[in-house]
């Protein structure tokens, strides 16, 4: 199944489409137009406003597609300290979630992935069968690794999710910032436990 990276091109993040699943919300609604027919599930990895800026627009846009966000996350969707949504000038999306996710949950042919330390619900999603790991603001290509400076975050718990990924078959690795690595994704997560292990 090919994953269709919608870059944002400014400080938002990444979303992806992979089948009929929207990873992250923060492009701007014309950038999931052309994907809106195929679209009938939307996953946040975590609740900052640079991922959910524009959920409650692209919900409607993909005719209601369900909104789906791990339970230690949702309250970021109408709290703007959580979602850090001042930061950008901002209020949070102010709605609820129609799905709260837990660890192991699946998403069609994807599995939840619990990864908390940059948010206490912050989460990957992983396809097996495919190697392909979606892995919003935990690790990224090149090795770098989320912030947990931010309310919720927490050190200890990043370095134990990273951890947790670097033990996955991971062959193209989507993060929620920069430029995705199609092939070799293991190596980017082994780069990141690395680093952190240096730096974090």
């Amino acid at each position: 199944m090919p994953v269709r990276w919608i870059a944002s091109g400014t400080t938002y993040a990444n979303s992806f489409v992979y089948g009929n699943v929207l990873v992250d919300a923060g492009v701007l609604p014309m950038a999931v137009e052309p994907y809106a027919g195929a679209i009938d599930t939307i996953v946040l990895t975590h609740a900052h406003y640079d991922h959910t800026a524009h959920v409650k627009e692209i919900a409607r846009l993909c005719g209601d597609a369900a909104v789906c966000i791990h339970e230690a996350d949702a309250p970021g969707l109408v709290n703007d300290t959580r979602s850090l949504a001042m930061i950008f000038g901002a209020r949070s999306p102010g709605i609820a979630p129609d799905v709260l996710l837990s660890d192991g949950d699946p998403v069609g042919s994807l599995r939840v992935i619990h990864t908390p330390g940059h948010t206490p619900g912050g989460i990957c999603l992983y396809d097996p069968a495919a190697k392909v790991l979606f892995s919003g603001d935990t690790v990224f290509a090149g090795g770098s690794f989320g912030r947990y400076d931010f309310p919720g975050g927490d050190r200890k718990a990043l370095i134990a999710s990273i951890e947790r990924l670097a033990a996955l078959d991971v062959e193209g690795l989507y993060p929620g910032h920069g430029e995705p690595a199609p092939t070799g994704g293991g190596r980017h997560i082994a780069a990141a436990r690395e680093a952190f292990r240096f730096y974090g």
